[in-house]
């Protein structure tokens, strides 16, 4: 039930605010910059999308979604940044 209220009313983003299916980066994204991983790791982990609908969505393969979202439960949206990924995966 929670997973249902969360796909119509939005969760919590990882700026504070509340991240909705219409404020999720295009599905046809070119350039990832840390804001809209972090963005697509925080409306997967609050239940607005499944990892597997959101690895779809932005034809990202099952390992690379992994990586942003062990990146970010560890570092924060920092760790998403491609200039740090050396230091972060250490």
């Amino acid at each position: 039930m929670e997973k249902h209220n969360a796909r119509n009313q939005g969760v919590q983003g990882p700026d504070g605010q509340t991240l909705t299916l219409a404020d999720l980066p295009s599905p046809n994204i070119s350039r990832w910059v840390t804001r809209r991983k972090a963005e697509v790791v925080a409306a997967v982990s609050g239940g607005l999308l499944t990892r597997k609908a959101a690895c779809d969505r932005y034809s990202l393969s099952d390992e690379e979604y992994e990586t942003w979202e062990k990146l970010y439960n560890r570092h924060g949206t920092k760790g998403l940044r491609t200039t740090r990924l050396q230091q972060y995966r250490g």
